[in-house]
């Protein structure tokens, strides 16, 4: 069950200030701060989506009301009309008393509807309607219940793809992206990562009771990283650099399969100071890491360098320049 918790703008400066596509999130928040547009947050798992969120109500006049959260992909479906909408007494079977829904609790607020394109179609709906008329009935009941709230949406998923399968709305698509914040993933904005880090490792020193330090190897090596979990992985890392005595288990991970038997590129080479400062290891890093990336562009795309170069946003002629410096080459035909 979600719960009402107030945002702390404070809370999330640090978060929104450690790059420049960060900054221009926290632009756009500080905009429309004052106004009650839907917003639909997009991006990869993990990014968070859920801190700017919780951002833009902090920045609103909205600020003391509550801040309801449901994660749309969490709550079986056939509990999830309950949940948003609530029901009266004897609407089904086990309904023994009345129960206010998410959207009623959210009155005053914001209600925050994550993963959004797992609302089945009956729902989305529903939904339609409410943000329409702001005005909706419990499971069971007729009378018409008025509410006052900011509507915030989030997704991992490709909705056009979904509107273009009939798995989602267009009407409401358009009825929820009034504003839309495309948050990058963590490999797109890597000079976040030392100060994620040190956040990460301070917070877990403190709840466990440890002091433990990063190396400006290990520091390399954390910079380097592809992310495909973004900071929740990042997370999930520091934690374990934390409660392991063995700092090298901690982050053996990095250069794991994945689950899907894709090989995880832990890039950077570990570095010692003798070769540099620590700024100059965060370089070198970053570059290990952009031939990763580049690599596995490539792999994946069987080394179609035009359609390589679309999906990492540079010209063609930059490609040819990066694959050139990376020292890449394609496969022998066979």
């Amino acid at each position: 069950m979600s719960i009402a918790q107030k945002a702390d703008p404070a809370s999330d400066s640090p978060f929104l200030d450690g790059s420049p596509q960060m900054r221009g999130i926290r632009t756009v928040i500080e905009n429309i701060g004052d106004t009650d547009v839907t917003v639909l947050i997009r991006g990869e798992s993990g990014v968070g989506k859920d801190l700017v969120a919780r951002a833009l109500h902090a920045a609103s006049s909205r600020r003391r009301g509550p801040f309801i959260k449901v994660n749309c992909a969490a709550i079986p479906q056939e509990l999830l009309e309950s949940e948003l909408f609530g029901h009266e007494k004897g609407a089904f079977t086990g309904a023994h008393r009345r129960k206010p829904g998410q959207f009623e609790y959210a009155n005053k607020g914001t209600i925050f509807l994550d993963e959004i394109a797992e609302l089945p179609l009956s729902l989305q709906a529903k939904l339609l309607h409410v943000l329409q008329d702001f005005r909706f009935s419990r499971v069971g009941g007729h009378e018409q219940l008025d509410i006052d709230m900011r509507v915030i949406a989030a997704t991992n998923r490709n909705l056009e793809e979904a509107m273009a399968s009939g798995e989602f709305r267009a009407d409401l698509y358009y009825r929820l992206n009034v504003v839309e914040i495309r948050v990058p993933p963590l490999r797109e904005r890597r000079e976040e990562i030392p100060e994620l880090a040190a956040r990460f490792l301070a917070r877990f020193n403190a709840q466990y009771g440890r002091q433990k330090q990063l190396t400006p190897e290990t520091l390399a090596r954390l910079t380097g990283h592809t992310w495909l979990g973004n900071v929740r992985e990042l997370e999930n890392v520091m934690r374990r650099l934390v409660v392991l005595a063995d700092e090298e288990q901690a982050i053996e991970a990095l250069v794991a399969r994945d689950r899907n038997g894709h090989r995880e590129h832990c890039s950077a080479p570990r570095f010692t100071v003798a070769e540099g400062g620590l700024r100059e290891i965060g370089r070198r890093g970053a570059r290990e890491a952009e031939c990763t990336v580049l690599r596995e562009v490539l792999e994946r795309v069987s080394w179609n360098r035009a359609e390589a170069a679309r999906i990492l946003k540079v010209s063609y002629k930059t490609l040819l320049t990066k694959v050139s410096e990376c020292g890449l080459t394609p496969p022998p035909r066979r």
